[in-house]
């Protein structure tokens, strides 16, 4: 498949309404497959809204629930990702994306970074997740690396993510417009850090990037959107709108990647071996288990 349409599902998620959020997500699904999507991407906890707190458990759903294999069935032949709170065997609830293919659930990506400061209480309600792992669609016919909003800001995720065969980057967030940047082009301090970020972690990793934001109020967060697609040079391929619903259709090269890496072989010359003996050290020191430098 040399050219693929991805549908960026920028919506605005009624808090605790999973019903009514589920009914959403299959128009949307039904809306995108109608102009030729492949893949639809929604935002992170778009199935129940974000500011949850002691809403969590209430929406909470098994990776096997059937309300998640009937948004499966409705990509027919494509795949969709979508966000919601998983509970776990043991009761354990984790902010998830899953991606939906097959008529089922084929993988599951729970967020590993938890904020928990200024805005963000996600510790005191959820548990983190373990690790990132590079999943191949077999809808799509390509390595997808799924993450959840404040995994991309860290270092590691986008990178463990190219290094195990991830060529399609996917963010799905919630971000809400933290603070008023009256010089920046689009008038939020979040989004220009956003932007930075995503456009650095495509070229770095020589990897299409697909972000996916929420717009809409959750009681005092106002969520920005500014969804949008980056190809493996950095460049933007679409962008969605400021703090509007959106369904943004992007066609996305897939022979770029190979192209890219070929000719900027930047994931080819990593040394994550160097990496891996110098966490150990690192990891170590800080045990106790040997001194540390200068000690």
């Amino acid at each position: 498949m040399a050219s693929l349409r991805i549908a960026l599902a920028q919506t605005a998620p009624r808090l605790g309404a999973l019903a009514e959020n589920l009914a959403e997500h299959a128009q949307r699904i039904a809306e995108a497959r109608g102009q030729g999507a492949r893949l639809v991407v929604f935002p992170e906890l778009g199935l129940t809204g974000y500011l949850l707190q002691d809403l969590a458990a209430e929406v909470a759903m098994p990776r096997d629930d059937p309300r998640l294999v009937a948004l499966a069935r409705a990509a027919g032949d494509g795949a969709a990702i979508v966000s919601f709170v998983e509970e776990s065997e043991d009761h354990r609830l984790f902010i998830a994306a899953a991606l939906l293919e097959g008529g089922g659930v084929r993988h599951v990506h729970r967020k590993v970074h938890l904020p928990t400061y200024g805005l963000f209480d996600e510790e005191r309600f959820f548990a983190a997740g373990t690790g990132f792992r590079a999943v191949r669609s077999e809808a799509l016919g390509v390595t997808l690396g799924i993450a959840v909003c404040e995994d991309f800001w860290h270092l590691p995720a986008p990178w463990l993510l190219a290094l195990d065969g991830a060529q399609l980057l996917v963010n799905v967030s919630s971000s809400p417009g933290r603070d008023v940047a009256a010089g920046h082009a689009e008038g939020i301090g979040t989004a220009g850090s956003w932007r930075t970020l995503l456009r650095t972690y495509a070229q770095l990793t020589t990897s299409h990037l697909l972000y996916v934001n929420r717009v809409g109020v959750d009681e005092s967060l106002s969520f920005w959107g500014g969804s949008e697609a980056i190809g493996p040079s950095g460049e933007t391929l679409a962008q969605a709108p400021l703090h509007d619903p959106a369904l943004q259709l992007v066609d996305l090269d897939l022979a770029e990647v190979r192209r890219r890496r070929i000719a900027t072989p930047l994931l080819r010359d990593e040394r994550p071996e160097l990496v891996a003996r110098r966490l150990d050290v690192l990891l170590r020191t800080r045990a106790g288990e040997i001194p540390g430098e200068g000690e």
